[in-house]
């Protein structure tokens, strides 16, 4: 009798503990998502990607049912942040807010990459694509775009022009722009836009390029000034400002942000979040205020994002080259 007892005891134990573990990987393997969702943002708060993923968060978390939580993981000219969401697990619950300088421009102009933009990722969704902004401190010796490319070229090596980092695409577009205008200039690396901006009012730098969502408050306020847009065209944000290519015939740049994930996501995980991702960045809302930063808003899908990542990846790997750009 009492070996009975023990035995029917441990029976319940062992079905009571099965039991629990069935609920537990029932509530782990239920349908996506089950839990939070964290989106990595590789740059301080007030960059680009910051401002967009936070206007995108809380419609997100409507949608799909489950906190969304942003995280800032800064370094590396945005390098750590996207190593780390590199090597997390592929379930759809730690995402990368990503752009064109840490996908498809540091692997070309940096020896250091700890990752490789086409096969540690899961492309999800290409956001927006922005254009580049040249801005200058208003005590610049300088007031126009074309002054200052004559400027620069009667005081070799005083232009001082800040980026958010060594081998960014910032830095990389005015590396382009210069040996296209033959503009003589010194780089200024800072980890983050609000540094730059900081630093161009206090005079510390002449001029910087950057993506325009950082310096935009500051040249509303008219705390700096802005003298050319990378843009093809004129904006309605900025219409009486001069493209690049007013001044340097045919030169243009455009950027991009987008949203990826480890390598190895679920293909139903990828899409719903491509088209809960999409719905948000189309709120009226978003679209409005994204388009003050100068973002034109992108519903696209992965393959198309993908196409778009490869794409650039072996156009700017080319260009590395033809500039004769030094990895750092």
């Amino acid at each position: 009798m009492e070996y009975g007892f023990k035995r029917s005891s441990l029976i319940a134990i062992i079905s009571l503990v099965l039991g629990l573990l069935s609920l537990s990987l029932s509530a782990q393997t239920g349908p996506y998502p089950n839990r939070p969702i964290k989106i990595i943002i590789p740059f301080p708060p007030g960059n680009t990607t910051d401002i967009m993923t936070r206007l995108i968060a809380p419609k997100l978390q409507e949608r799909l049912g489950q906190p969304i939580v942003v995280e800032n993981r800064v370094g590396g000219s945005g390098t750590i942040g996207m190593d780390f969401v590199a090597k997390s697990k592929p379930d759809g619950y730690t995402l990368v807010a990503s752009q064109g300088g840490n996908m498809v421009v540091l692997p070309h102009t940096s020896k250091n990459i700890p990752y490789n933009p086409i096969a540690d990722f899961t492309p999800i969704a290409l956001s927006t694509y922005n254009y580049q902004v040249i801005v200058a401190n208003n005590q610049a010796p300088f007031k126009t775009f074309a002054q200052m490319v004559e400027w620069a070229k009667a005081n070799p090596g005083q232009l001082t022009v800040a980026s958010n980092g060594e081998g960014g695409f910032p830095h990389l577009v005015f590396e382009h722009l210069a040996k296209t205008a033959g503009i003589p200039f010194t780089h200024v690396p800072y980890k983050g836009s609000a540094q730059i901006s900081t630093d161009l009012i206090g005079g510390q730098v002449l001029a910087s390029v950057d993506g325009v969502s950082g310096p935009a408050p500051h040249i509303r306020s008219g705390a700096i000034r802005l003298l050319a847009i990378s843009n093809k065209s004129r904006v309605a944000e900025w219409p009486n400002t001069p493209t690049v290519s007013e001044t340097i015939a045919g030169w243009t740049s455009n950027g991009w942000f987008a949203y990826s994930g480890p390598v190895g996501m679920p293909k139903d995980v990828v899409r719903k979040l491509n088209v809960e991702i999409n719905r948000a960045m189309n709120s009226p809302e978003v679209v409005e205020q994204l388009k003050s930063y100068g973002l034109e808003v992108v519903s696209e899908s992965p393959e198309y994002f993908d196409r778009v990542l490869r794409d650039d990846y072996a156009r700017y790997g080319k260009l590395v080259k033809d500039i004769n750009y030094v990895p750092h």
